[in-house]
C-alpha cells in the first residue's frame, strides 16, 4: 500500500483555490505524490484547475518545474564540452533542428539531445529522421555520450523515464481543459529541458496561426516564463519569438523537409529558414559568450564551407541511416502522385494559413492524431509562392504530394480555404519577433 503524503490534499487545493503561493514541498507532495499513486487523480484534476483559475508565482513555477525534472533519470552530460539543446514550440515545415543541430556542431558546440515525435499538424524531428532507411533514435547511453563526444552531435527519441511527472499530469491536464494555462506550459516544457542536463537551451517560441500561441504577447509571456525558470535553475536560456503565420520554407511533410533541409546545409535553402537557423545559432555562441556579429559570421560559413553538412552525415551514418541520401537527397522517398492549388485570379499571394498546410499533410497521411500512428514519410506541400509573390491566373500556388489519393480532396479543401490573394502587394512579413533573455 502507498504511504500517505506528508501535506494535507485538501488544504493544498484550497490554497491554490484561494490564490496562495505553494512551498516546494508542497509541490513535491503534490506532484510526486500522483507520479507515486499516493494521490488520486480527481485531486490533481482539481489543482491543476485551481492552478488553471489563479496561476502561479515565478517562484512557484520554477519549484514545479524542478520537481517534474527531478520525478525521474536525467541525462548527466557534465563530461562533455559547451552543451546546447534547443526547443521549438512546434510549427509547420519547421525542420529547423535539421540544420541548426550540425551547425552548433561545427561551431565547436555539443548537441546531445532527446526529441520528440509529431502529433496533429506539428511535425516531429525524429519523423523527419526516420525519413533516412536505418536511423535509429535508439541508442545506450553510453553510445549516446560516445557519439555525442566524437561527433558533437547525438540524438534520441525522448525516454519515459526522462520527466515522467509531466507525461502524467499532461495526460490529465488534455482531458480537464487546462492545457492552456502558461506556467503549466512553461513547466512541462522546462522540466524536460531541465532533465536533458544542457548547460545552454535556446527556445524558439512560434506564434501565429499555426502555432500553440496565437499571439506575440503570449508568445513573450511564455517565453519570458521559461527564461525564468531556466536562469532560476543556473542554465543560461534565451528564446527566440518567431512568426508562424506562414510555414517556414517552402516544404512541409517528412521527407520532403529533409530535402529541404540538405538544401539549406548547402547554402541553397530558402532565405527564411536560413535566416532563422543562423539567428539561433548566433543564440546558442552568444550564451558562451561569443560576439554576436562574428558569431553571425561563424554560423554562415558552416552553411558554405560543407562543414554542418559533413557534421550531419557522419551523425546520419553514426545512427544507423544512409548517408548516400545525405549526398542524394533525390533518394529518398516521396510518393509519385502529384495535384495542385492554381490562382484563380491574378494578383499578389497575400496569405497561406499555417495552420492548413499542416492540416493538410494531416490529411494526406503525413501526420498522426493520436501517439503511435505509422505516418506516410513521403506526403506533402509544397509552397510554390509565398506571401508577396505575384501570380496570373493559373499560376501552381500549391503543389501536394500524395499517395494513391490517400486524404487529397480534404486536403485541397483546406489548402484552397487557407489561400488568399490581394490586388497590391503585402507588406513584407518578419520572421523573427522579438527576442528574449
Amino acid at each position: 500500500m502507498p504511504s500517505s503524503p506528508a501535506f494535507n490534499v485538501p488544504d493544498l487545493i484550497r490554497k491554490k483555490r484561494d490564490g496562495e503561493e505553494h512551498s516546494r514541498a508542497e509541490l513535491e507532495a503534490l506532484v510526486l505524490g500522483y507520479t507515486r499513486g499516493e494521490v488520486p487523480d480527481y485531486q490533481i484534476s482539481a489543482w491543476l484547475m485551481a492552478v488553471y483559475l489563479k496561476g502561479m508565482t515565478p517562484q512557484e513555477t520554477a519549484d514545479l518545474t524542478a520537481v517534474m525534472a527531478a520525478s525521474g533519470d536525467g541525462l548527466d552530460l557534465e563530461g562533455l564540452p559547451r552543451t546546447v539543446d534547443k526547443h521549438s514550440t512546434g510549427g509547420v515545415g519547421d525542420k529547423t533542428s535539421l540544420i541548426l543541430t550540425p551547425m552548433l556542431a561545427a561551431l565547436g558546440l555539443t548537441v546531445a539531445k532527446m526529441s520528440g515525435r509529431g502529433l496533429a499538424h506539428t511535425g516531429g524531428t525524429i519523423d523527419k529522421l526516420e525519413s533516412f532507411p536505418g536511423w535509429t533514435s535508439e541508442l545506450s547511453e553510453e553510445r549516446f555520450l560516445a557519439q555525442a563526444r566524437d561527433i558533437g552531435l547525438a540524438l534520441v527519441g525522448q525516454s519515459k523515464d526522462l520527466a515522467p511527472a509531466d507525461g502524467q499530469l499532461y495526460a490529465l491536464r488534455d482531458v480537464t481543459a487546462t492545457v492552456d494555462c502558461l506556467p503549466l506550459i512553461a513547466s512541462s516544457i522546462m522540466s524536460k529541458k531541465l532533465a536533458s542536463g544542457a548547460h545552454t537551451v535556446v527556445l524558439d517560441v512560434k506564434v501565429g496561426a499555426g502555432a500553440f500561441m496565437k499571439t506575440l504577447d503570449d508568445g513573450r509571456g511564455l517565453a519570458r516564463a521559461m527564461v525564468d525558470i531556466g536562469t532560476r535553475a543556473g542554465r543560461q536560456v534565451r528564446a527566440v519569438l518567431t512568426d508562424m503565420d506562414t510555414p517556414l520554407g517552402h516544404l512541409a511533410g517528412n521527407s520532403l523537409e529533409v530535402q529541404e533541409a540538405l538544401a539549406t546545409l548547402r547554402g541553397e535553402g530558402p532565405e527564411d529558414l536560413t535566416e532563422l537557423c543562423v539567428a539561433l545559432a548566433v543564440e546558442a555562441l552568444a550564451a558562451y559568450g561569443e560576439d554576436e556579429t562574428q558569431a553571425e559570421a561563424r554560423a554562415h560559413v558552416t552553411l558554405h564551407d560543407g562543414s554542418a553538412l559533413a557534421k550531419f552525415r557522419a551523425f546520419v551514418a553514426a545512427q544507423g541511416g544512409d548517408p548516400a541520401l545525405v549526398d542524394d537527397p533525390a533518394l529518398l522517398d516521396v510518393a509519385p502522385g502529384r495535384a495542385e492549388i492554381t490562382a484563380p485570379r491574378a494578383g499578389f499571394v497575400e496569405r497561406i494559413d499555417a495552420l492548413s498546410v499542416g492540416r493538410a499533410v494531416l490529411a494526406l497521411g503525413g501526420g498522426r492524431e493520436r501517439k503511435g500512428e505509422a505516418i506516410d514519410h513521403g506526403v506533402g506541400v509544397e509552397l510554390v509562392r509565398k506571401p508577396g509573390e505575384a501570380v496570373a491566373v493559373g499560376d501552381v500556388v500549391l503543389r501536394l504530394y500524395h499517395r494513391d489519393g490517400r486524404g487529397l480532396d480534404t486536403a485541397q479543401r483546406l489548402l484552397a480555404d487557407g489561400l488568399s490573394l490581394a490586388d497590391t502587394a503585402p507588406a513584407p512579413e518578419q520572421l523573427i519577433l522579438d527576442r528574449v533573455f
